[in-house]
């Protein structure tokens, strides 16, 4: 099913219109820090028990959200997580691959051209990690800076994952981008407004994103610490974590934090977390 769904995105992407690069009318950097969420693909999740090595969701079914999120400071923009590849756009059905099915109803692309930016506008470049729905659309990004922890850096271009005819072609044209490589954490604009965060576990260099805004406060956006808003009540551990303690340790890491900030926390894959964002144009400030 993974080369099937490889081959339908290579298919699409090949017969689509190349994403804009140009700018003619570059849209001014942001006053204030904003945060806008973009709707990157939508997933059933048809087999949940694989998000729970305890049995938990056994036999159950979920509908979830690929979200992205773009960071607006006056220092630039950062990008986090690029979702589903936006060539999915082209099926209206969507596809099954796995024990998902899949579908992009608005690209990424799309979202941003909203907005008034083109690729090559996006000063910063983070992914929670290097897995396909958070990493669909990586290469179109290679332009900017791409901020990364050392650890997932060495996990995204191992042998194997070089291997992987799904993923890897989403993400390979990172590896000549300008990198910004961290361990522990990275303070991207240096004032404390935007920080990613190691919460190792689901990959090895898995990280989280904390943004501090003037009116909303502390957001922490969970990448895939936690799949559900009911993972982080029951702190369920994926069955294809690469290291399932680690992630519990994380998950103490990422609720002290959240506790300590007083966070609003927003898991990345929950359509209830998702719709009660604001949508572009409007953002949370």
């Amino acid at each position: 099913m993974k080369t099937a769904l490889l081959c339908t995105v290579l298919f699409l992407t090949a017969c689509s219109k190349p994403a804009s690069t140009e700018n003619t009318s570059p849209t001014p950097k942001a006053e204030t820090v904003k945060l806008y969420a973009l709707e990157c693909g939508r997933i059933d999740m048809l087999d949940l028990s694989i998000f729970a090595s305890n049995g938990a969701f056994d036999g159950q079914t979920n509908k979830a959200t690929s979200s992205c999120y773009l960071i607006r400071h006056p220092k630039g923009d950062l990008l986090w997580d690029t979702g589903l590849p936006d060539a999915l756009h082209a099926l209206k059905d969507g596809i099954t691959n796995g024990p998902f099915h899949i579908s992009v109803p608005q690209t990424l692309s799309g979202q941003l051209e909203g907005l008034g930016l083109a690729p090559n506008d996006i000063e910063y470049l983070s992914l929670s990690h290097s897995h396909f729905d958070h990493a669909g659309n990586a290469g179109a990004y290679a332009s900017a800076t791409f901020i990364v922890n050392e650890t997932e850096l060495a996990h995204m271009f191992r042998a194997e994952a070089r291997a992987d005819v799904q993923s890897f072609p989403a993400y390979s044209a990172l590896e000549t981008a300008q990198k910004i490589t961290f361990t522990g954490e990275h303070d991207v604009f240096g004032d404390g407004s935007v920080t990613i965060i190691d919460t190792s576990g689901h990959t090895p260099g898995h990280t989280i994103l904390k943004v501090e805004l003037t009116n909303t406060g502390t957001v922490l956006l969970s990448g895939d610490l936690y799949h559900l808003n009911r993972s982080r009540e029951l702190r369920t551990v994926p069955v294809f974590n690469t290291d399932e303690a680690e992630t519990l340790r994380s998950m103490d890491k990422f609720e002290a934090l959240a506790k300590r900030t007083n966070a609003k926390v927003i898991i990345q894959h929950s359509a209830e977390d998702f719709e009660a964002l604001p949508k572009p144009p409007l953002y949370l400030d």
